[in-house]
């Protein structure tokens, strides 16, 4: 590996001089910099990060919990993590992922260390663990995500609240008055996961308002579970017109059972969908949905949390993003004489 010394003597620099223009913790000649910075690249000299870090008391690195759970839908849990590595590198962090399910000793494994000089929490439950922890360090936090009690904390979410109420509003345009949501896995809900019980406070507020009958139901998402859930609902509610599913692997085994049970969708039955773009444009039936916008999520949480490092940013501030419904193929006005 190259090293310091050897960046200043092709530079014909002292080891101090070279070591200001990369720390610029000292003004240095346009001059003396343009050739300390050329002598860098040409010998591929990178900053022990070890010694960085003892030296300015930082790390560079963020911490992003993310548990990888069964129960969830990895995909988009990996395409937030990808957006929050992205736009941590164009800011000269790189990401230290967290994956276990260790809640509050992660973050105090965190918080005693200098592992990470800030951390991103993801899968965040409406009265999680960790939120005590979080209001008290002393490192920068922001959550992907709401508990029910944001006080002290800075977040960043899609309005699942919302987004919710405008699927219950769409379908109750087009004319359906029995709807059915095939939810997360009944894991999910027993944990109080914050987007998944947003969703569903959003869904039955706005169908109390307009008159809708509602009906949940948790489901596994596989192809069996789907099956069952399923006939259980059209055994409880015979009249179900439309569902809304937020649940990325329930989407095809329910277009697939719909079909088989001689259901056209959408002629017969309305379907609409929370889940990211290409779950939806990529269905049997391209689904009308809403959309879980990943990249803007994981941008935006990085944004807060480095404000917060470089003394910017508030330790308390609440970003929610406006849903949109995107029209497809599978709703349409519920059929005559429902």
């Amino acid at each position: 590996m190259v090293t310091l010394a050897e960046v200043a003597r092709h530079a014909g620099v002292s080891a101090s001089t070279v070591s200001y223009v990369l720390s610029g913790k000292r003004s240095i000649s346009a001059a003396t910099r343009e050739r300390v910075e050329s002598s860098v690249r040409q010998l591929g000299y990178h900053p022990n990060a070890g010694a960085r870090a003892l030296a300015s008391s930082k790390s560079n690195i963020i911490a992003l919990m993310v548990p990888l759970r069964t129960d969830m839908y990895m995909p988009v849990m990996m395409e937030i993590a990808m957006a929050v590595a992205t736009a941590a590198r164009t800011h000269g962090y790189d990401i230290l992922l967290l994956t276990g399910e260790e809640g509050a000793q992660a973050v105090r494994r965190i918080e005693g260390s200098a592992l990470a000089d800030a951390v991103i929490v993801m899968d965040v439950e409406l009265d999680d663990e960790r939120l005590p922890l979080l209001r008290s360090a002393s490192r920068p936090a922001v959550l992907i995500g709401l508990p029910a009690d944001t006080t002290g904390l800075t977040c960043v979410d899609l309005d699942f609240a919302a987004a919710g109420a405008l699927c219950a509003q769409h379908l109750a345009d087009l004319g359906h008055r029995e709807i059915a949501v095939i939810g997360e896995a009944a894991a999910v809900y027993e944990r109080r996961t914050g987007f998944a019980e947003r969703t569903l406070t959003g869904l039955r507020e706005r169908s109390n308002e307009l008159g809708l009958r509602l009906l949940h139901r948790p489901c596994e998402g596989s192809y069996a579970s789907v099956s069952a859930t399923l006939s259980r609902i059209f055994d409880e509610r015979p009249g179900t017109t439309a569902f809304v599913v937020q649940n990325e692997a329930a989407t095809d085994p329910l277009l697939a059972l719909l079909r088989q049970s001689g259901r056209a969708v959408p002629e017969d039955i309305s379907v609409v969908a929370v889940c990211p773009d290409q779950v939806a444009a990529h269905a049997s039936v391209p689904l009308t949905s809403v959309a879980v916008p990943a990249q803007e999520m994981g941008r935006r949480a990085v944004e807060q949390v480095i404000a917060q490092i470089e003394g910017r940013g508030s330790d308390e501030e609440v970003v929610l993003l406006k849903p949109e419904l995107t029209l497809r193929d599978s709703a349409a006005q519920a059929p005559a004489g429902v």
